[in-house]
């Protein structure tokens, strides 16, 4: 009997995994917790604050940004920190046509941890961020996260490759602490064997 429960469980195990999602699954935030916003952020009941908008606004590095938003989480009934955060910008002065490719990137990520159920248009926002610094790895794995976000409910296959073409990518300016990395792939690779 324990012969048959045991690979029971494990394969129970592995699916619960990733019944999970992209979004909900890769707390790569885990790599910054030396950065107090990230803490701050980790505490924030995923309510966006004043201080972490200025922190997104300000010039901090694009990966401690992205770390910041991963902390803040996601809620299965929603949030609301993507549009608190766009009227931020639209108060700097930062309008639609003005807005930079790490303000962008920062509003994907928002839109897609406040409905990850529906992120057609967090994938809009992150391919425009995207085409504005094409070499930058974290703008790519940010992107790769949000298509994969997209692509869970069609093709398990298409969700591995989301991240996995980034990780193949060599002429990316490598801007994502190894650790970050490292627990991104953790879940990410448990789509692997739907590509064979």
């Amino acid at each position: 009997m324990k012969k048959i429960l045991i690979p029971l469980v494990l394969l129970f195990a592995f699916f619960t995994a990733k019944a999970d999602s992209p979004i909900t699954s890769t707390g790569f935030y885990k790599a910054y917790m030396d950065n107090e916003v990230v803490l701050e952020a980790e505490s924030a009941g995923g309510v966006i604050s004043q201080k972490i908008m200025d922190y997104l606004y300000g010039k901090n590095p694009i990966d401690e940004k992205m770390a910041v938003i991963n902390a803040l989480g996601w809620n299965i009934d929603g949030q609301n920190n993507y549009e608190m955060y766009r009227k931020y910008l639209d108060e700097k002065g930062m309008g639609k046509k003005k807005r930079k490719a790490e303000n962008l990137l920062a509003l994907a990520y928002l839109k897609a941890n406040d409905n990850y159920f529906d992120c057609t248009d967090a994938l809009a926002i992150a391919k425009q961020a995207l085409s504005q610094n094409p070499q930058s790895y974290t703008f790519n794995i940010i992107h790769g996260l949000i298509k994969a976000q997209v692509e869970f409910d069609y093709s398990w296959c298409n969700v591995f490759k989301a991240t996995d073409d980034v990780r193949k990518n060599t002429n990316l300016k490598s801007d994502m602490r190894p650790e970050a990395k490292e627990i991104i792939f953790e879940y990410m690779d448990l789509y692997a064997g739907d590509c064979e």
